[in-house]
């Protein structure tokens, strides 16, 4: 179906909707019938705009073929079909965007990963300020930021923190984050003032409903052992830590920071089942994608994808080549939209690239 074709059909079915909608309904097809004229308004609304912008051009190139049309006439026609055009561009442009393949997982909550890397010491300091922003950022968001799992380092840096954020489109705005973190600075315990570099990775998983993700208990083993060791924000003598795996794949998740081993499995799952949501992701993703990869990043955690700059201020994401100088506002949360907007714009744009070499 040609996209015009598809267009007409649109622009039918609202005005069919609105015609039902008038009808005296019962609750349920009420219900029904508002959902899908909210979800097809925007696009038969810049259908109708593209129609009305079309038609005014071909009233505009007849008057414009008249001969006896006067230069006056003529200059105000000529200067009403650039902007005429320009309106159909604007048009074309908008339904594109709006008929753009939908991430199903745009809308779901997310559970953030961040574990550190080479490095040592100062990378699990790093891992704790990349933990911090995400912490930040999701405050000024008025998201919710629950910490699933934190280990922690002696010298108060993270070795791994897993954290539930929930709220408005999550992981829309957060999935661009998976990846290798870079840092370049100088450590608290370096006496010559040489910059090192260290790094942490970040994985940011759509969390899974039960809906989207079913686990099969018969395909789980689950231990229990008494959380013990550096790291455990609750250390006691019950076997209260859980590990569990996940047979079929050899996913494993462990849970240790709740007194609670009810609580702890209840966290362990819902991580193992938001990783399992993101296998599944990745395979339909490369199915579609074949040899075709997205420059924006495919969420790969070996994929390096910024540095943090600290003696110049200076923020790179390398995907985009976007460089920002305000890496302190950017490690408060404070700025990282200014790197997170850039990013979804440039994978929409790849995106509408792909939808018009398949117009082609």
């Amino acid at each position: 179906m040609s996209l015009s074709e598809k267009l007409r059909k649109l622009i039918e079915r609202r005005t069919f909707l609105e015609e039902k909608l008038a009808e005296a309904l019962s609750s349920e097809d009420f219900v029904k019938y508002s959902k899908e004229r909210a979800e097809i308004l925007p696009v038969a609304e810049a259908a109708l705009r593209l129609q009305r912008a079309q038609n005014d051009l071909e009233n505009l190139q007849e008057m414009l073929k008249e001969s006896g049309l006067d230069s006056d006439m003529k200059q105000v026609a000529e200067e009403e079909l650039v902007l005429v055009r320009e309106k159909i561009a604007a048009a074309d442009h908008e339904i594109k965007v709006l008929l753009l393949p939908k991430d199903e997982a745009d809308d779901k909550n997310a559970i953030i990963e961040i574990r550190a890397g080479t490095g040592g010491g100062e990378a699990a300091l790093f891992a704790m300020d990349l933990f911090n922003m995400y912490q930040s950022y999701a405050e000024l968001k008025g998201w919710k930021f629950e910490i699933l799992q934190m280990t922690e380092t002696d010298l108060g840096g993270i070795k791994d923190v897993s954290a539930s954020i929930s709220g408005n489109a999550v992981f829309a705005r957060l999935k661009f984050e998976s990846g290798v973190h870079r840092v370049q600075r100088v450590p608290d315990t370096e006496t010559q003032g040489r910059v090192h570099t260290s790094a942490a990775t970040v994985a940011v998983l759509a969390e899974a409903e039960e809906v989207d993700i079913h686990i099969e208990e018969k395909d789980l083993r689950i231990d229990t052992y008494r959380a013990s060791g550096a790291g455990g924000q609750h250390v006691n003598k019950t076997d209260s830590a859980v590990r569990i795996t996940h047979l079929p794949t050899g996913v494993v998740v462990q849970q240790q920071d709740e007194k609670s081993q009810h609580k702890n499995r209840a966290r362990a799952l819902k991580i193992l089942r938001a990783r399992l949501y993101e296998m599944q992701r990745d395979k339909i993703a490369a199915e579609r994608a074949k040899d075709r990869k997205q420059q924006v990043g495919s969420g790969d955690r070996s994929e390096r994808i910024r540095t943090y700059n600290f003696p110049q201020g200076r923020v790179t994401d390398h995907r985009i080549n976007l460089t920002l100088y305000k890496l302190e506002y950017v490690m408060r949360g404070e700025a990282l939209d200014e790197i997170i907007e850039p990013l979804m714009a440039e994978h929409q744009m790849q995106l509408l690239a792909q939808m018009n070499e398949g117009d082609k």
